[in-house]
């Protein structure tokens, strides 16, 4: 049996996220449905982690193993030949038996993007957040640097979470400008809840938008209650950007 890797790239807005759904179609049946239409065999694929429903991912990491020998090249070639056009697999490679795509992982990267414009956009209105108030930018980075190191994110994260613990490190942070309007916010941790970026970037927007100051940000870290946070970012604006193994 070989151990493959894989990078996916997908625009997840047509998804009812990654992990299989009895009510509609995802990242994961999508790829496992034509591995096995390619190798003859049903296989398991399993990914870093599972993005929810119109989330996107740059580089999104999965492995499954195989008994078939078809090369490297040609398996990339034909599971792009069949995929819908808002999937490809950027990558395949073998790896070692111990591999494995969501326990092996050190670290993950989000990005989020917030469109910050009074009036909409066409091309990114499945790729961003538009918020049509002027955010203070300034107030926002001043924020998110506060939560950086290792707490409990209790108030960042889904009302049903169901993790052992809603203990995380937050190992940096960024925000910027990457073109006219376009705000990019960058979060890198050792593991993410349901939601948790969403919810975080959720409550920085009322930072930017002056309704809380960057120390009630921080302070809403100490309540552990999700409720006392801001609205949850809409997943369009989410993307996967990294998995650092």
């Amino acid at each position: 049996m070989r151990n493959l890797k894989l990078i996916i790239e997908y625009d997840g807005t047509a998804y009812h996220g990654w992990q299989w759904q009895p009510n509609g179609i995802t990242i994961q049946q999508v790829l496992e449905e034509i591995i096995a239409t390619i190798t003859q065999a049903h296989s398991k694929l399993i990914s870093s982690g599972r993005t929810d429903a119109g989330v996107h991912a740059l580089n999104q990491v999965a492995h499954f193993r195989t008994a078939s020998r078809i090369s490297l090249y040609n398996l990339r070639r034909a599971m792009n030949s069949m995929l819908p056009h808002d999937i490809v697999v950027k990558e395949i490679s073998e790896v070692d038996d111990d591999f494995h795509a969501r326990y092996s992982v050190k670290s993950k990267v989000y990005m989020y993007r917030i469109y910050n414009n009074p009036v909409r956009t066409a091309l990114w209105r499945n790729r961003a957040w538009h918020i049509y108030d002027e955010l203070d930018l300034e107030a926002m980075k001043t924020a998110l640097k506060l939560i950086e190191g290792t707490h409990d994110f209790s108030s960042f994260c889904g009302a049903n979470d169901d993790a052992k613990t809603h203990v995380r490190r937050i190992i940096s942070t960024d925000i910027c400008i990457e073109a006219p309007r376009m705000i990019i916010i960058t979060i890198e941790a050792n593991g993410f809840l349901r939601y948790m970026v969403r919810n975080i970037v959720g409550t920085l927007a009322d930072v930017g938008r002056g309704r809380i100051v960057p120390a009630d940000f921080f302070e809403l870290l100490q309540y552990r209650d999700r409720t006392k946070a801001g609205v949850t970012a809409p997943p369009q604006g989410l993307f996967l950007k990294e998995v650092r193994y």
